[in-house]
C-alpha cells in the first residue's frame, strides 16, 4: 500500500488479517495521512482510532518516512528514507496517495503569512504559536470550517471565512447531508463551536496586501470590496488528487481522476487505486473503497461487492461536494500580469503569454521546473489554461543523488498464501 491515510489503511487492515504480507509506505513520520494527523498521541475513540489500532494490532510492516521516487521495473518501486533506498517488490498494488490543497494566484499570495488553510492548521497543531493572532480563511470547501473551529481551538482570533461558492449550492449540499447524519452532525457540531465567526458565501480573496509580511487581505462578493486586517490569510480552493505516482505507473487518468472499476482496479493489472486519486470524496468514502481495494486484492470479491452500496452512496456524497463547491469563473482573472504563477522559479502570469500547453510552459519559462516539480503551478495552470500535465518522470520527488545512484535494500516480494476471513 502507498499512502498510510484512511484508504491505505483500510486496505492495508483487510489484506493483512487475511493472512498476506502487507507493506505501507508513507513519506510522513506519522500514521493516518493529513487527515488524522496527530490522532496517535491522544487516547480518545472514535473512527480514525478505531483504524488506526486494527492496523498496529496487525502484522502489517510499515514504512513511515518513506518517499516513493521511482519504478524502474514492473512491479518494483524505490523509496528513500532517512537511512537510504528501500526496493519493494509487490504482486498486488494499492494506491492511495491521497489529496492536496489546491492554490490559485492573485496579488500578495506569495507574501509570508499567506499559506493554504490545511497547513497552518497542521503548523498550529504541531506547536506553531496561533494564539492570539489574527486569521481569515478564504477559498472553497467544508475543510475551512475545519480549520476555523481547529485555530480557534488553539487561540486564534479568527475573523471571517470566506467561501467562494454561492450561498444556495452550499445549501443545497447541506441538506444532502440528511442522507448521512454522522456527517451533518459533525457539520453542526463545528458550525456551533465558531458561532460568533462571520461566514461569507460568494466570497472571495483578490490581494493579500502587505510589505515583508502579509497585513491584510482584500476580498469581494462580485458588486463590493473591502480589506480586513490580518496575521495569517489560510487559503485554499478546496483538494487536487496526488496523481504523479499513478501517471508514473501508466494508469488511465479521466477527468483529473484515476479511473478505476468497480474492484477499485486501475487499468494497470493488478494496481488498484483508493481514496482522494479516484474522486475527492472525504474519509468515509476513502475507507469504504480502501476496503474494497483490499478485499479484492486476497482474491475474495464476493466481500468486497457486500461494500458496493455503502460505496454508491458516499459516491453521491462526493457529487454533491464537487457541485457546491465548483469554482467560480471569477477566481480565473484573479491574477495581474505580475502575479507569480510558478514561485519556485519566479515565473509571472505575463511569462505565460505566448505559451500553448504545459510542456510548452516548461521549456520556455521553466514554470514547473523547481522544487515542488509543478505541484503548485500546475494544477493553478491547469485551471487557469486547460494545460494538462500528461508526462511524468523519475524521481516524482526530488531525492538525494546517493538515492538515484546507490546500491538499494532489497525486500521480500510483497504476497502470502490466502486464508480469508469474514469481514469485521
Amino acid at each position: 500500500m502507498v499512502g498510510a491515510g484512511p484508504a491505505g489503511i483500510a486496505a492495508a487492515c483487510v489484506a493483512a488479517e487475511n493472512r498476506r504480507t502487507v507493506a505501507v509506505v508513507d513519506n510522513s513520520p506519522w500514521l493516518g495521512g493529513q487527515i488524522w494527523r496527530g490522532i496517535q498521541t491522544k487516547t480518545r475513540g472514535g473512527t480514525a482510532r478505531h483504524w488506526l489500532d486494527r492496523l498496529q494490532n496487525s502484522d502489517v510492516q510499515i514504512f513511515s518516512s518513506a518517499t516513493i521516487f521511482a519504478s524502474p521495473s514492473a512491479n518494483q518501486l524505490l523509496a528513500e528514507t532517512p537511512d537510504g533506498v528501500l526496493e519493494f517488490n509487490w504482486k498486488k498494488l494499492v494506491l492511495a496517495t491521497g489529496a492536496r490543497e489546491l492554490f490559485l494566484p492573485f496579488p500578495g499570495w506569495t507574501l509570508p503569512g499567506v499559506m493554504g488553510p490545511g497547513g497552518l492548521h497542521a503548523m498550529a497543531k504541531s506547536g506553531w504559536p496561533v494564539a492570539e493572532k489574527k486569521v481569515v480563511i478564504a477559498g472553497s470547501g467544508p475543510l475551512l470550517l475545519a480549520v476555523a473551529d481547529g485555530l480557534k481551538k488553539e487561540g486564534a482570533r479568527v475573523s471571517l471565512v470566506a467561501e467562494q461558492a454561492n450561498w444556495s449550492e452550499v445549501m443545497r449540499f447541506g441538506l444532502s447531508l440528511l442522507r448521512h447524519p454522522r456527517k451533518l452532525i459533525q457539520g453542526v457540531g463545528i458550525k456551533s463551536r465558531i458561532i460568533g465567526v462571520p461566514y461569507h458565501f460568494g466570497c472571495w480573496p483578490v490581494r493579500a496586501n502587505g510589505s515583508s509580511q502579509v497585513e491584510s487581505v482584500t476580498l469581494t462578493d462580485g458588486s463590493r470590496s473591502w480589506t480586513v486586517d490580518c496575521d495569517y490569510l489560510a487559503c485554499g480552493f478546496h483538494l487536487v488528487p496526488n496523481l504523479e505516482l499513478p501517471r508514473l505507473l501508466g494508469c488511465a487518468v479521466s477527468n483529473g481522476y484515476v479511473s478505476v472499476n468497480e474492484f477499485q482496479l486501475t487499468s494497470v493489472p493488478d494496481v488498484f487505486c483508493a481514496g482522494e486519486p479516484t474522486g475527492i470524496g472525504g474519509v468515509d468514502c476513502a475507507l469504504i473503497e480502501g476496503q474494497v481495494a483490499g478485499w479484492v486484492a486476497v482474491e475474495a470479491p464476493d466481500y468486497a461487492r457486500k461494500l458496493f452500496g455503502l460505496r454508491a452512496d458516499w459516491h453521491r456524497f462526493r457529487a454533491s461536494l464537487h457541485q457546491a463547491f465548483a469554482l467560480r469563473p471569477e477566481l480565473r482573472r484573479l491574477a495581474t500580469p505580475n502575479t507569480y504563477v510558478c514561485r519556485c522559479e519566479d515565473v509571472r502570469l505575463e511569462d505565460l503569454s505566448n505559451c500553448k500547453s504545459w510542456r510548452d510552459t516548461k521549456l520556455n519559462t521553466r514554470c514547473g521546473m523547481g522544487s515542488c516539480q509543478g505541484r503548485i503551478c500546475g494544477a493553478a495552470a491547469e485551471f487557469l489554461f486547460g494545460w494538462k500535465n500528461d508526462s511524468v518522470r523519475p524521481p516524482l520527488f526530488p531525492v538525494r543523488a546517493s538515492s538515484l545512484a546507490g546500491k538499494t535494500d532489497a525486500l521480500p516480494e510483497i504476497t502470502a498464501e490466502p486464508n480469508i476471513s469474514s469481514p469485521t
